[in-house]
């Protein structure tokens, strides 16, 4: 490639896929070995500097302050959409001049979600601005109508120049801002194809700096591929305020939006939604749903209240143990990460003298539920020894605790919310931690059966000599 003499700079060639400057062309990039993406940018000989957004002068040079003498701000009012799962998550609402990022695989509900949310908030007149580079203008109408999300008159712009929604920007002084999606946008400054790591971050860097000048909430939608770090929302993680997944299996009617980043709020908290034929509909109570279809007291199946942020949900944990005639058994896992399947099997090959060396091993969260919490340790033991042993736990049973390799079951936080919990729903009985219940509160109607190690499962199953070779270790009767 021939270089191009300019007095007012120097040639670098940036890969337009991850970022990686280099002084020479290169016809695979060395950082994440992509072909043919590198393109030729000349650099100024001094940087020009952005715009202000702190309000100060251009010769001014900012001073440090004491953090006591630094005056409350607007940051501290929240904006609230209106819509009870989506404002849990958020920490009670938007606070303006945030940036929001809400991730997910294509086709899980993120622009139904936005849409939703933005008609809520144009039907309080606030003045809402929704870019779109990915539909129309007639095909969000139609998904407007479809989803009855036409409380309020919002500003529609399909464009995906970012020149061109600045400009939209400081002609409408929107209240609120949304952009669908940050990877069809494009800067023509920058030099590569839209959706590019350098593009989406050159436009959020102009998105952050508008925000925070005009104090404006910006809502920014980005596409999680396979991959999850490829030109997607997980390289501009720690860019943004807050950040939204939106989980969910595509075969199962319900969706997770679930906080990982909040800057103003609570995170790991979550809400709940169930995809209809009108569109995202609320679920005020996820445990009803995730126990509706439950068989009582069948063999590998075990309750378990689970806590996500400050919400209790009572959730059903699947496990199905099976003679393995394959030289390696199968050990397929839904919602339980496999590594803890794995440290929990030798758990209980240990201290309760099962085999499962030769058995096919499966587990399954009901719902297309995810547990990643420690109380999910003891409930997945339960349910591996019950369907071994084909005997169930009990009608109505629930079940929570880490369980450490040593065999020795330990408490878990919230332990009462998660009693009062499952006591709501009518559980009768909980398997518990002996650790830290001294000051639990007990409901009228519940029985506690607690334990401290692992081996104690043995005696509440009443384990047959043939299902435990090894018993006399423990002398369980």
């Amino acid at each position: 490639m021939a270089m191009i003499s300019n007095p007012h700079g120097k040639q670098i060639f940036v890969c337009g896929n991850c970022g990686y400057i280099s002084v020479k062309w290169l016809g695979k990039c060395p950082e994440c070995l992509s072909w043919d993406t590198m393109v030729e940018k000349t650099t100024p000989d001094t940087v020009p500097h952005g715009p202000d957004i702190h309000g100060r002068g251009g010769d001014e040079r900012p001073k440090p302050v004491r953090l006591s003498e630094i005056p409350a701000t607007d940051q501290s009012i929240r904006i609230p959409i209106g819509i009870n799962e989506l404002d849990r998550v958020l920490g009670g609402g938007m606070v303006p001049g945030s940036l929001i990022l809400l991730g997910g695989e294509p086709g899980i509900g993120k622009s139904t979600l936005l849409l939703q949310a933005l008609s809520m908030l144009a039907g309080r007149e606030l003045d809402v601005l929704y870019v779109s580079g990915e539909e129309s203008a007639s095909q969000i109408g139609i998904r407007s109508q479809r989803l009855k999300a036409a409380q309020g008159d919002m500003l529609i712009l399909c464009e995906s120049n970012m020149d061109s929604v600045i400009e939209a920007i400081s002609e409408s002084r929107p209240d609120v801002l949304a952009v669908d999606s940050i990877q069809t946008l494009f800067d023509p400054r920058t030099g590569s194809i839209p959706g590019s790591i350098s593009q989406v971050k050159n436009i959020l860097s102009t998105l952050m700096q508008i925000s925070k000048a005009m104090l404006l909430p910006v809502i920014i939608i980005g596409h999680v591929t396979k991959e999850g770090a490829i030109a997607g929302p997980r390289a501009l993680e720690h860019m943004v305020d807050t950040v939204l997944y939106f989980e969910g299996e595509r075969t199962h009617s319900f969706r997770i939006l679930r906080t990982v980043k909040n800057r103003f709020g609570p995170t790991h908290e979550i809400g709940v939604f169930e995809m209809t034929d009108s569109g995202l509909s609320e679920v005020r109570n996820p445990s009803n749903i995730f126990m509706k279809h439950r068989v009582h007291n069948a063999p590998g199946s075990v309750i378990v209240p689970c806590l996500e942020g400050s919400r209790p949900i009572l959730v059903e944990i699947q496990a199905l143990v099976n003679q393995s005639y394959l030289a390696m058994p199968r050990r397929t896992t839904s919602g339980i990460d496999a590594n803890r399947l794995a440290l929990l099997t030798a758990v209980a090959e240990r201290h309760l003298g099962i085999n499962f060396y030769d058995k096919d091993i499966f587990v399954n969260v009901a719902g297309g539920f995810r547990l990643s919490e420690p109380a999910a340790d003891l409930p997945l033991i339960c349910a591996l020894v019950s369907s071994l042993t084909e005997k169930g736990l009990g009608l109505e049973t629930a079940v929570f605790g880490e369980v450490g390799l040593t065999g020795e079951v330990r408490p878990v936080g919230s332990m009462q919310m998660r009693i009062n919990e499952a006591a709501r729903l009518g559980i009768d009985k909980c398997l518990i931690p002996e650790a830290g219940t001294d000051k639990l509160k007990i409901p009228g109607t519940m029985k506690i059966s607690k334990i401290s190690m692992v081996y104690e499962i043995g005696q509440l199953l009443m384990i047959s000599e043939k299902a435990r070779p090894n018993n006399d270790r423990y002398n369980i009767r």
